[in-house]
């Protein structure tokens, strides 16, 4: 069950960043890659490879206990957030990446993509939650930035 839920959460990243990638097309006319949207791209790719890294051995470790794939105990959300919070140091980490992840990436995509009139801009939160948090947050970087240098709001 637990590859189930890994290759599903997988398919569900790719065909989200494919759906904002396509609603932003226009912004994707040039082909030119500047050195700060490729250090995006860069930082982008590496977490969503590191964060899927760790998670795959997370479900690994915990999935003998799976009773749900989504909620239930073991390889669960619920499990995962529990586990982040061992100590004081992972404390400050974790809850300021569920802050940075969980309400300033909508707040700051949402707010900015309706007003620069990027289709969608909640979906930069959705594929935050099947690849990274940082991957959400450079994608509206490199869209919103793709659209400002071309002119495109609409």
């Amino acid at each position: 069950m637990y590859v189930l839920s890994l290759t599903v959460h997988a398919i569900l990243g790719v065909a989200v960043t494919a759906w904002i990638l396509r609603e932003n097309r226009s912004a994707f006319a040039s082909t030119r890659v500047g050195p700060l949207e490729l250090a995006y791209w860069a930082v982008g790719f590496a977490s969503v490879v590191l964060g899927w890294y760790f998670n795959i051995r997370f479900v690994l470790e915990y999935h003998h206990i799976d009773l749900n794939p989504l909620w239930g105990p073991g390889a669960s959300w619920t499990e995962y957030v529990y586990l982040m919070f061992p100590n004081w140091a992972a404390d400050s980490a974790s809850q300021d990446y569920l802050f940075l992840n969980v309400l300033v990436l909508p707040l700051m995509s949402i707010a900015g993509g309706l007003r620069h009139r990027i289709p969608k801009p909640w979906l930069f939160f959705v594929v935050s939650l099947f690849t990274s948090a940082a991957f959400g947050f450079v994608l509206y970087l490199i869209v919103a930035g793709r659209r400002r240098s071309a002119g495109d709001h609409a």
